[in-house]
């Protein structure tokens, strides 16, 4: 590399040179950086890191940068950037706001002659990255807050069913800003639930065996997209669906997996669901009372292709409006 010790030199008498502020996702693993990153490296004359226990380190070093622990602020840096030099600064630690502030007053100042100033990012975020930082934030509340520590997945189960609730109001209301809230709501369980499940002295698993149960999941179940198959309309997607997930079940009856504790128009729906795509020659219980009553409406919707709960739903929220307007209440 290019000699240095003259680094003290007024950068007003020999050149301005170029600074090039180099930065990298915490998200992505140490020392897969981009090529414009490398080249920055490899050409510059300084390369300086203030934060010792920076990530990146041991990979520059291993690749055979030369990299200096050292802290230089705006004013050591433009010095050091004298004479057409190139240095490049690994942004580490809290100098970080203090050194770019500085530079942005120095530039701003018009007294300077400014070196060639460059934010360059070294590595990306790639989609869905900010799922580790969730994960990273769950990890520590388990480990440090006395309420979350003691959780567990009992009693943590009625969060999930008021979360879904939640959420399908959000989606009702058509509030954009709170389905995204909701959604992240419905998140924080998936994610408490596993790391609780890390715990377990049998047989524990995380999160990344939740993502990648479900990942084989939909490979499998879509060979319309990662296989042969074809499927040309919603109906055959559907077929292809129900045909891979009755070969993974193995069920004895197709009421098999369907859970009893859902709300009871779901429930009624979802039988009748089955009884027709598997082709069982079953017919609707007689019986007096409300009960079969709404049995058979909830079969008739499902085979209209209707939900009765997001029917029921929305004249029950027309019919509040109703009442609210009666009641002379802003709805």
């Amino acid at each position: 590399m290019t000699d240095t010790t003259a680094t003290t030199t007024d950068p007003e008498a020999t050149g301005t040179g170029r600074i090039v502020l180099l930065t990298t996702s915490h998200r992505v693993a140490p020392g897969l950086l981009s090529w414009t990153a490398w080249e920055a490296l490899r050409g510059a004359d300084r390369v300086l890191c203030a934060d010792p226990g920076h990530p990146q380190l041991p990979y520059l070093r291993e690749a055979g940068i030369a990299v200096e622990e050292a802290y230089l602020d705006a004013q050591e840096l433009v010095a050091a950037a004298a004479g057409g030099r190139t240095v490049v600064v690994v942004p580490g630690g809290e100098g970080d706001r203090r050194l770019t502030d500085g530079l942005a007053r120095m530039a701003g100042s018009g007294r300077v002659s400014m070196p060639d100033l460059e934010l360059l990012p070294g590595s990306y975020d790639l989609p869905g990255a900010r799922l580790l930082d969730l994960v990273q934030v769950m990890d520590r509340i388990r480990r440090e807050c006395p309420w979350s520590s003691l959780q567990t997945h009992e009693g943590l189960a009625k969060y999930a069913i008021e979360e879904a609730y939640e959420l399908v109001e959000a989606i009702e209301d058509g509030e954009r800003h709170e389905l995204r809230e909701e959604l992240g709501d419905v998140l924080l369980q998936v994610v408490f639930h596993a790391r609780i499940a890390e715990e377990d002295a049998e047989e524990p698993w995380s999160v990344d065996d939740v993502a990648g149960t479900i990942v084989e999941k939909l490979i499998h179940r879509h060979p319309h997209v990662f296989g042969d198959a074809t499927a040309e309309t919603p109906e055959d997607v559907k077929a292809h669906w129900l045909r891979t997930k009755a070969a993974e079940k193995q069920r004895d009856s197709v009421t098999d997996g369907i859970p009893l504790g859902q709300p009871g128009l779901a429930l009624a729906a979802k039988l009748a669901g089955r009884v027709r795509s598997g082709g069982v020659d079953v017919d609707l219980p007689e019986g007096e009372g409300i009960g079969y009553e709404l049995l058979a409406l909830a079969a008739r919707a499902d085979a209209e292709g209707v939900d009765p709960e997001t029917a029921l739903r929305a004249a029950a929220r027309a019919y509040r409006d109703a009442i609210r307007a009666a009641e002379g209440v802003d709805a």
